[in-house]
């Protein structure tokens, strides 16, 4: 049993590495079906994504693709580790990394908004 339901909810981005492609303009929908947990995403600097990931206790092991308004196709893996706000929004604080860009890392937090 998932503490965590993804089905159809919305993030948006708080913070992000200065190598991430997402911004504030870029809006993520989810979906859940057990443990896995998809996303498509699209907005600001991107046309459209998608992320897959793999819902074990407080962490999504995701790995997600995109193509950019500039027209590049990127790809990358993440851990998000999962909290929840005081309001009882969740939240998720991701280590990522680009396995397109010569391995740039980074970190980005995104919270669910209505």
């Amino acid at each position: 049993m998932n503490n965590y339901n993804f089905n159809n909810k919305k993030f948006a981005l708080i913070q992000n590495t200065e190598s991430g492609e997402v911004n504030s303009e870029t809006v993520f929908e989810y979906s859940q079906d057990g443990n896995l947990v998809t996303a498509d995403y699209f907005g600001g600097t991107i046309k459209y994504g998608k992320i897959i990931a793999d819902l074990k206790g407080d962490e999504l092991n995701m790995l997600y693709q995109c193509l950019t308004t500039d027209n590049l196709l990127k790809a990358g893996k993440a851990i998000a580790k999962i909290s929840l706000t005081d309001s009882g929004k969740i939240k998720l604080s991701l280590n990522w990394e680009w396995l397109t860009d010569g391995s740039e890392k980074g970190k980005s937090e995104y919270i669910e908004v209505e």
